[in-house]
């Protein structure tokens, strides 16, 4: 029971990594608070969970929605100890094709959202024995996809704010950690596959689980960042800080991603 009595937030909690979160951190003794639009997929969860959970239809990308879910939690249990910022938007496609409300929800949910939820949430994590912020980023925050720029700048913006806020922080009992994954074999990708890049499909697909035992490591240790798969990190790294190796290597990646994402559908077809 490694989060017994810990009240934990956990937005994007209606499926994939947030549905695998929550289930993990319940089964670790912890009160978990599910947040996420979806009512009634939260209601669901929350009756699977069983007692010590409760469910707030929350839009992260709405500063009053934000508010209302530290409200309604310290209402109910009195503390925050861990906030996982989860929830994500993906406006796929290149920028001129893209809607500019489709742009700005992706900038709102997966950066603006995280920032709101720190903020509102830091007064009450900063009262725990051991507070902690887990935020949910992405390889694309290391390195710029092309069809993705709007999400792909809005996981750099999430790392850069989650290690800033890291070190204002580091001489206090609250932790912030980044958790940044490459595919996810979750609706989220696998929901839309024929919009989504080839060079993704490059690497190897984790579980929503797989992910979720990342963040619960994270919320553990504070360490301030885990890649998964590692290696597919240090090549995301490599890509961004070497611009040439990255154009060397893209024809190769989309060649490797086209056939893997091949097989995905096959699965898909066949499901």
């Amino acid at each position: 029971m490694l989060f017994k009595d810990k009240v934990v937030i956990v937005t994007g909690a209606s499926s994939g990594v947030g549905e695998a979160c929550a289930k993990q951190f319940a089964a670790e003794g912890a009160k978990v608070v599910l947040a996420a639009r979806s009512a009634e997929a939260l209601k669901t969860l929350a009756l699977s969970i069983g007692q010590g959970s409760l469910a707030i239809a929350t839009d992260v990308a709405d500063l009053n929605s934000c508010k209302t879910l530290i409200d309604q939690t310290i209402a109910a249990f009195g503390k925050i100890d861990i906030l996982v910022n989860n929830a994500g938007y993906h406006a796929r496609g290149d920028v001129a094709e893209c809607s500019l409300e489709g742009l700005d929800q992706t900038i709102d949910v997966n950066l603006k959202g995280p920032i709101r939820l720190s903020h509102l949430a830091l007064p009450h994590l900063l009262k725990a024995p051991h507070g902690s912020i887990v935020n949910v980023a992405s390889l694309a925050g290391r390195f710029p996809l092309d069809g993705e720029a709007a999400y792909s700048s809005s996981k750099f913006g999430l790392r850069a704010f989650s290690l800033a806020l890291a070190e204002e922080l580091h001489e206090t009992a609250v932790t912030v950690s980044l958790v940044s994954p490459g595919p996810i074999d979750t609706g989220f990708i696998m929901d839309h596959i024929e919009d989504v890049p080839d060079i993704v499909f490059s690497q190897p697909m984790s579980t929503a689980d797989e992910i979720a035992e990342a963040i619960l490591r994270s919320a553990l240790d504070g360490r301030r960042e885990r890649a998964i798969p590692a290696a597919s990190g240090l090549l995301a790294t490599a890509g961004y800080l070497m611009p040439g190796l990255r154009r060397v290597l893209k024809p190769l990646l989309n060649a490797q991603g086209k056939k893997a994402k091949a097989k995905f559908l096959k699965r898909g077809a066949l499901s």
